[in-house]
């Protein structure tokens, strides 16, 4: 059976989900975007997504066109009609489409575009969370607006061809010889002296929801959290590395740019980590 999605009002099937040439989103990446996991039917950490969606449109002056409220039932109706047990809801709003291709903002009329779609994954159970991934290191090369969840991602695409190109689970960003974030997650190590280590947030980065469950996860159970940045040098001599993200939750990295991180093993406080995650995955779904 075919999939659904949801396109401005209707769920359709997804050979009849479209959207206008002239939709901004498509024009100018005009748009904001969020991805929530789903477990056993149930969206995860879902509160913290559309917080961010709204902030994030808040920054562009994006109206969404319908309530928070709205928009999770939404999610819900469609995880239910795709039948979807693990997997991801995808989100995008754009400021819609106006009669051709004008760069100011479109007259008060036009109304926002939003569109939803799953996929299925099995995050629980991926081979890599037991074996870990290797990633390599990029130049960071995108604006100075990261903390935004734009749909302009090419320097994101382009960071994640050049891992997949490499064999490398993930891309690294590096800026002033510092790692930002992944090309689609937040980045981790843990010290010698297991200190867990990430990047503080700000307009260098996007404020991950993962990231902000893990860290507070984390502080409950009295381990140590520095909130800074971080060098690949000191990556390399970490105990443990890892990324967190809605598609993979916590995922140990066991190697940078082909250099062993640590024993090049997934390390015991990722793996404590990412099972206290699911735990509040599963506690907190609805």
């Amino acid at each position: 059976m075919e999939k659904i999605a949801y396109v401005n009002g209707s769920f359709v099937p997804h050979s009849e989900a479209k959207v206008s040439v002239f939709d901004r989103g498509f024009l100018f990446a005009d748009g904001i975007y969020e991805v929530a996991a789903v477990l056993e039917g149930k969206l995860i950490d879902n509160a913290s997504h559309l917080a961010r969606l709204k902030r994030s449109v808040g920054e562009i002056q994006l109206a969404l066109p319908e309530t928070l409220e709205r928009i999770e039932a939404i999610q819900k109706e469609l995880v239910a009609r795709n039948n979807l047990v693990n997997g991801m809801v995808y989100l995008e709003v754009t400021r819609g489409a106006d009669k051709g291709r004008d760069f100011p903002f479109p007259k008060a009329d036009v109304k926002p575009t939003l569109v939803m779609f799953t996929s299925e994954k099995d995050i629980i159970n991926a081979p890599s969370a037991k074996t870990g991934i290797n990633v390599i290191t990029v130049p960071d090369i995108r604006w100075e607006r990261r903390d935004i969840k734009s749909v302009a991602l090419l320097a994101q695409v382009l960071a994640k061809q050049a891992a997949a190109a490499a064999g490398a689970g993930e891309a690294w960003m590096i800026e002033d010889g510092k790692v930002t974030e992944g090309g689609s997650s937040s980045s981790f190590i843990v010290t010698q002296d297991d200190v867990i280590v990430t990047r503080q947030n700000g307009n260098e980065i996007l404020p991950g929801c993962t990231r902000k469950a893990v860290v507070k996860l984390a502080e409950e159970r009295q381990l140590r959290i520095e909130e800074r940045a971080f060098t690949v040098e000191e990556a390399l001599a970490a105990k443990e590395a890892f990324i967190t993200s809605a598609s993979v939750f916590v995922q140990g990295v066991v190697a940078i740019d082909g250099k062993k991180v640590g024993t090049g093993k997934v390390g015991p406080i990722t793996d404590r980590l990412r099972e206290i995650y699911v735990e509040f995955a599963k506690a907190t779904a609805v």
